[in-house]
């Protein structure tokens, strides 16, 4: 049997790309990129087609890397943003997160992981994120597992004290939490700056 490591994006990527919302966690992404400069360093693991989010940061002059498992959604981002650096690999296996960054994003795709996968993966990339440099990921509140709408695979929230835990064990600080205009919520996190 071969594992889908885009945890069945790839097959539901033409759907999803016609679904998803232009405006939903726009403004949270603005208001986070905000605070770097032109030319920083920002991962956006898990981008899909790169719209809306990957945009938000590139309008702003950052320069963005991206990761997504699904190979459909890196043909749409490739075509949409021709000349910004994306992989297609496993967000969990990702050669990018061996490199540092000023930012990183992951909208939409930490609690479509196994709780072990969620715990490991974001040890990962705390330890990618530079000292001073911030991370922003959404996954609920709540604690509890459910079936994703469109690819009908078990998604799971370890719950905002997990979530914090996990940030606090790998050396970040928990700055801020949003809720988007589309009810997803969001940690803001940074590593001290040395």
């Amino acid at each position: 049997m071969i594992s889908d490591s885009s945890n069945g994006y790839d097959d539901i990527a033409d759907t999803f790309i016609q679904v998803r919302s232009t405006t939903s966690g726009v403004s949270t992404v603005q208001g986070w990129a905000n605070r770097f400069k032109p030319g920083d360093t920002v991962l956006d693991i898990g981008s899909g087609s790169g719209l809306p989010l990957t945009k938000v940061l590139i309008d702003l002059g950052l320069k963005v890397s991206a990761i997504d498992a699904s190979p459909k959604m890196v043909a749409a981002f490739r075509k949409n943003f021709p000349h910004t650096e994306i992989t297609c690999e496993a967000a969990e296996e990702s050669s990018f997160l061996h490199r540092k960054f000023d930012g990183v994003l992951a909208v939409g795709l930490i609690f479509l992981l196994s709780p072990e996968v969620q715990r490991q993966l974001i040890l990962r990339i705390a330890d990618a994120v530079k000292p001073g440099g911030h991370l922003l990921f959404s996954a609920p509140k709540e604690t509890g597992s459910w079936d994703d709408l469109l690819t009908k695979r078990q998604s799971h929230s370890l719950g905002e004290d997990s979530y914090i835990h996990l940030l606090e064990s790998s050396g970040l600080v928990l700055n801020e939490r949003y809720t988007d205009e589309g009810g997803s919520y969001y940690y803001a996190a940074a590593r001290p700056a040395s």
